[in-house]
């Protein structure tokens, strides 16, 4: 009996966990899954909706079942007078995710105060909102500002040559329009700490899913002058604040944000190939405050030569304590980083960690 309720409750965990992603097939994926008819699955998908964990629509043929939200929640606040994120935190943000483990609490503290503060330091707006939807899986929020938008505040303050630059500055990490409060590595920090991080602005959307090396990058049809940051995390994440920030640690024993991956594909415009020297300058723009830098070529068929050469052997010379290493280069790419290589006068610190 008790391996029968043990089944049971195996069968109600994966159908909460995946009935996000499979709304209308659940019923076939969780019967596939574990081997049992649809008339099992049914009755468990019936216990959840008596339950109020699941909600369900329309007809058998067309029924469609989504996760309850538990709790859902919005408030708004003026700009420039609320000052201290910890104290919208504390009284107004914790309650409504508790309770929830530590560690993804510790998360929901680091993201929220720090999306918030660069809404309070640098939106220049007068008004952000902050929405919260918990459910029994996961839980997400969004913040919005109304100001003047993230990736054109940044472009205007380094002088970039549009939003998608910006972008680009981002990924890398160690950006910030105000050196004297902040390091550079909220965004950063935070974007890797979430199942799903996302920024809407202008017409640019930014988005990071947790285990992917890779940013991705969008253009949007409309163009909103405000800041949208979404996030989402897993209510029983085995994630820590700790965890990530080890990741890019250089080594075990250093405690610093050191190393970088470098999304290459994000240093060209539209259907340009990256062929020239200023591209390369453009991607290797504030490398230099990392001792390990990693090019990710995924996206990237073909490098020129001037490209190639300005990366792999004039900036090479140039910071011989930078190690450089590359990954997901094809076969174009790879002779070509490895000619640059070979014309250095110092082929040391470079280093191929794998190829596609």
């Amino acid at each position: 009996m008790t391996s029968v309720r043990k089944r049971g409750e195996q069968i109600r965990r994966f159908i909460l966990a995946n009935v996000e992603s499979h709304p209308d097939s659940i019923t076939n994926h969780t019967a596939k899954k574990f081997g049992v008819s649809r008339q099992a699955v049914n009755k468990h998908l019936a216990r959840l909706v008596d339950e109020k964990a699941l909600s369900r629509e329309g007809t058998t043929r067309n029924r469609r079942y989504a996760l309850v939200p538990l709790i859902e929640w919005s408030a708004s606040y003026k700009l420039p007078e609320t000052r201290e994120e910890h104290t919208v935190w504390r009284d107004h943000i914790q309650p409504r995710l508790s309770p929830l483990p530590d560690n993804a609490m510790g998360i929901w503290s680091h993201g929220f105060t720090e999306m918030f503060n660069n809404a309070i330091d640098h939106s220049n707006g007068k008004m952000v909102s902050v929405k919260i939807k918990r459910t029994a899986v996961s839980t997400s929020m969004l913040l919005v500002d109304d100001g003047i938008g993230i990736f054109k505040k940044i472009m205007l303050e380094f002088g970039l040559d549009d939003e998608r630059h910006a972008v680009l500055e981002l990924s890398k990490g160690k950006l910030t329009t105000d050196p004297k409060k902040h390091t550079g590595e909220g965004i950063f920090f935070t974007s890797r700490m979430f199942d799903n991080f996302a920024i809407l602005s202008g017409d640019t959307y930014f988005s990071h899913e947790f285990g992917e090396r890779e940013d991705w990058l969008m253009e949007t049809e409309t163009h909103k002058p405000a800041t949208a940051v979404h996030m989402k995390l897993n209510n029983h994440t085995s994630r820590t604040v700790e965890k990530v920030y080890s990741k890019f640690a250089a080594s075990d024993d250093d405690f610093s944000f050191s190393r970088t991956v470098v999304p290459v594909r994000m240093a060209k415009f539209g259907d340009e190939f990256l062929v020239s020297r200023s591209q390369a300058k453009r991607m290797l723009a504030r490398v230099h405050r990392f001792s390990v830098v990693v090019f990710d070529f995924r996206g990237v068929r073909e490098i020129g030569q001037a490209f190639a050469d300005e990366v792999f052997r004039v900036f090479a010379n140039n910071h011989p304590e930078i190690q450089l290493e590359w990954i997901y280069a094809n076969s174009a790419v790879k002779r070509m980083i490895l000619r640059a290589i070979s014309l250095k006068d110092d082929a040391m610190g470079q280093q191929k960690l794998f190829d596609d």
